[in-house]
């Protein structure tokens, strides 16, 4: 262990004593990789936490059976307070809100709200009766949402890799089948260069720009690849520039000695500036102090991409649950050492599917990150999986087609999606029948498992607007309440 590793541990213990004194409540992690619905997901959570209660007069509480403080009529209120950090930037729940709804501009207003770009925190506190243990009567948790994207996450196993290991695994990983052409470009850049030979400004520039391009490629829709770190060269924000992130992949490996004032010596202190004054920051400050965590996954992008896209999603759902330091609680760990102890990995735009394919969906995400669980379980740390859609945007229908009566979904796709040649305008909906996904998931790996009532193996889904709703009624949601039980129900017991 290096000096750096021992000063970030120290840091990393002070921290959690802070918390652990001040009573910092509960704080869950929301993250997830581009797209996958992080900030539809907390805005729909925060709006029916807020809700809920004000509801509990006058509506059934079948909207949200599995969440228990709430079916059991437990649930006083919930408020938002006060930003806890003045360093970190509040979540815009009432932009986002309006951007789901319309606000006042109305209904036709209404889209989805912008996707994550930086952390972001928000504090509730959720009022209710506590109904277990001495405690018994009226009762409050403070809960903490940090909002990062996730990109970020893919980030720390970096922590734990040379420069040189990172290397060779990322060139390893350009000359796969679904990358090799994308990487075209930065691979035969760097067949031009030399890393022994004296470091040049002009070449590392070049060599990270092409590196980036690679990186926004594999991101694309068509190949939907997620094993794409550093995360922060997708996202730079005021970074972009900086010779923390003006460095690349050499052709090099772990047994090579990298000779002083090279271009491969250089590109390594850049990387290790990387870690330093990017991804430890990012650790120490935020990703230590969680307690619990859920990540969102767009599994259907990638199951749309073929089955190299699913089998890198599975790669990097491996790679993050190595960056949790997970397990159970106890009170030495919570006050020197604190460990995330629930996680959950919950696929979304599961209203792209019909109800029928909800868990089979569920399973596929399950032999995704398999693997990572086995390891988490292992040591005490409970993880879950989970289809759910935080906002539905669909309602499900029977429709004739070719004398067949087909199980349908409807909704308004967004202006400039075409469905059986129609462009629409972003107003009127339409029928869609999404097929099925394969009741044996290990068909979504082969790429042989998608199949619609047009076309064997051809299958995708139509992007919808957000659900028109009357003012003041409850977002339609998909699961949000199994979601919320395991994040945070233990705690309203």
């Amino acid at each position: 262990m290096n000096i750096a590793d021992i000063l970030h541990d120290s840091a990393i213990a002070a921290r959690s004593l802070a918390d652990y004194v001040t009573g910092s409540g509960l704080r869950v992690g929301v993250t997830g990789l581009s797209r996958a619905g992080k900030t539809v997901f907390i805005t729909a959570l925060v709006h029916h936490l807020t809700q809920l209660a004000v509801r509990n007069a006058g509506e059934p509480r079948r909207s949200f059976p599995v969440f228990r403080v709430h079916a059991q009529g437990r649930l006083i209120g919930a408020k938002l307070d006060p930003q806890p950090d003045d360093t970190v930037p509040r979540f815009a729940i009432e932009d986002h809100l309006e951007a789901l709804t319309g606000g006042e501009a109305g209904p036709n207003a209404r889209h989805w709200p912008q996707s994550t770009r930086r952390i972001s925190e928000l504090r509730l506190t959720i009022e209710f009766e506590r109904m277990q243990g001495w405690r018994k009567g009226p009762s409050s948790l403070t809960l903490d949402i940090v909002d990062y994207p996730g990109e970020w996450l893919l980030d720390l196993p970096l922590l734990a890799k040379s420069y040189a290991q990172w290397c060779d695994e990322t060139i390893a990983a350009s000359q796969t089948a679904g990358r090799a052409l994308l990487a075209a470009p930065w691979r035969g850049f760097l067949a031009s260069l030399d890393p022994q030979a004296p470091a040049n400004e002009d070449h590392a520039r070049k060599a990270a720009e092409l590196f980036t391009q690679y990186l926004r490629a594999c991101r694309q829709d068509v190949y939907a690849l997620s094993t794409l770190p550093p995360g922060r060269f997708l996202m730079p924000g005021d970074m972009e520039g900086s010779p923390a992130l003006t460095f690349a992949p050499l052709p090099i490996t772990p047994e090579q000695t990298i000779a002083p004032g090279s271009l491969a010596a250089m590109m390594a202190r850049r990387y290790e500036a990387y870690k330093n004054y990017v991804v430890r920051p990012f650790f120490r400050d935020h990703f230590s102090r969680l307690d619990r965590q859920i990540v969102l996954i767009d599994a259907l992008s990638a199951l749309n991409s073929g089955p190299a896209a699913v089998r890198d999603l599975e790669t990097a759902m491996s790679d993050v649950l190595s960056a949790f330091r997970t397990g159970r609680s106890s009170l030495l760990s919570t006050i020197f050492r604190p460990r995330i102890d629930r996680i959950l990995f919950a696929a979304t735009k599961a209203d792209h599917l019909h109800h029928r394919s909800h868990d089979r969906l569920e399973a596929i995400l399950r032999r995704m990150v398999e693997r990572a669980i086995s390891r988490a379980q292992d040591v005490g740390a409970q993880v879950d999986v989970i289809a759910l859609a935080a906002v539905r945007a669909t309602r499900e229908a029977q429709v004739k087609h070719a004398g067949q009566t087909l199980d349908a979904i409807v909704g308004a796709p967004i202006a400039g999606e075409t469905v059986n040649g129609e462009v629409f305008d972003g107003l009127a909906e339409a029928a869609i029948f999404p097929g099925e996904l394969p009741e044996d998931p290990r068909r979504a790996f082969r790429g042989d498992g998608l199949a619609t009532p047009e076309s064997e193996g051809d299958w995708r889904f139509v992007r919808f607007r957000p659900p028109n709703v009357a003012p003041g009624a409850a977002l339609p949601h998909i699961r949000l309440d199994r979601a919320l039980e395991f994040l945070i129900g233990d705690r309203l017991a």
